[in-house]
């Protein structure tokens, strides 16, 4: 079974409720946010026009998905500190981490 990478446009998502298997958030740097969603077998990140669309916080994450159905979520981290501090690039970058979508925070 392949996965199907495709966009998902903001615009959409908050106009209508849909079921997302699993919502990633991916944090690339100090307050700016990502986010990927997987709906069955298509994987694909939310874009505003032509570009993906930059949340500047959690909160403003949960507040765009509130009226999606979410059955999981993650933050996704990858961290630059190996890099940072002259170390050799570490095989395990990337820090998974629970991402809560309850309503208040």
């Amino acid at each position: 079974m392949s996965v199907q990478q495709t966009k998902f446009w903001i615009k959409d998502i908050e106009s209508r409720s849909i079921t997302v298997d699993m919502l990633t958030v991916c944090s690339y740097e100090m307050n700016v946010y990502l986010v990927k969603l997987t709906i069955g077998d298509i994987t694909g990140l939310v874009y505003e026009g032509d570009s993906p669309k930059r949340f500047h916080s959690s909160q403003f994450i949960r507040d765009a998905f509130d009226s999606c159905n979410i059955l999981a979520a993650q933050m996704l981290h990858e961290s630059p500190y190996d890099e940072m501090i002259g170390n050799p690039e570490s095989v395990q970058r990337a820090c998974t981490l629970p991402f809560s979508m309850g309503q208040p925070y």
